[in-house]
């Protein structure tokens, strides 16, 4: 596996020895914006895979997309061999009809320490919930992007995400009621500890979200990809 292979992917182009915030912020922009999230295989006939070669095989070298678990950990491998300081983080995603936070451990994001600050990176959320910029790890600060405003908030131990949002342009109105749009303003996104984890600690649910019927995963198709006017989903 090639890191300028990724670079080449992702159109990156720019310095890749500063370890800084705007080099953060760059690498996981030009990634949101070339990578799509997607779940495609599962509806080919295919498996989702969660080891880095069958990862860097999809996504860079097929050019495709992935889904969290996949183009995350192919994010925090560029970033870890790029130099910087980084750790991997488990999730619990919310769910809306159920108003209440996944009891297993479905999401993988990465935490970014750079000059004693710690940052909150996810290039794997998609749709109107994605994130553009990194999130300082500070509790209860109004963090404005272009897409939404995010917020963490700490409380004992566990962080929680959520996520104000921009009102929504639909240009098709066929799509109006779709459930890929937002209907409600204020968003919980999902929960997270610092605990560190090994992509071994989410083969289980990786397995589970690609064949259970009771998946989200299971029963639609999707993509979505990040442009600097929005969001194509």
């Amino acid at each position: 596996m090639n890191i300028e292979a990724y670079f080449e992917r992702i159109g990156y182009q720019n310095s890749k020895n500063k370890l800084d915030l705007q080099t953060l912020t760059e690498i996981l922009q030009h990634q949101i914006r070339a990578i799509p999230f997607e779940n495609l295989n599962i509806h080919c006939g295919e498996s989702m895979e969660l080891s880095l070669g069958a990862i860097f095989d999809q996504i860079v070298r097929k050019k495709r997309g992935g889904w969290c678990l996949q183009v995350n950990h192919l994010l925090y491998w560029a970033l870890t061999k790029m130099g910087f300081e980084t750790t991997m983080l488990g999730g619990y995603v919310f769910n809306t009809p159920a108003n209440k936070y996944s009891s297993g451990m479905i999401h993988l994001l990465v935490q970014v320490t750079i000059n004693d600050k710690d940052y909150i990176v996810d290039a794997g959320f998609g749709r109107s919930l994605q994130m553009w910029e990194p999130l300082e790890l500070v509790s209860g600060k109004d963090q404005h992007q272009v897409p939404a405003i995010f917020r963490l908030t700490e409380e004992n131990e566990t962080w929680y995400l959520d996520q104000i949002r921009r009102e929504q342009y639909i240009p098709n109105q066929e799509f109006v009621n779709s459930d890929l749009l937002e209907k409600n303003t204020y968003r919980k996104i999902y929960s997270f500890t610092l605990k560190p984890r090994t992509i071994e600690d989410f083969e289980s649910i990786n397995t589970y979200l690609q064949t259970s019927p009771a998946s989200v995963f299971t029963s639609k198709s999707f993509c979505s990809l990040q442009t600097p006017e929005g969001v194509h989903c």
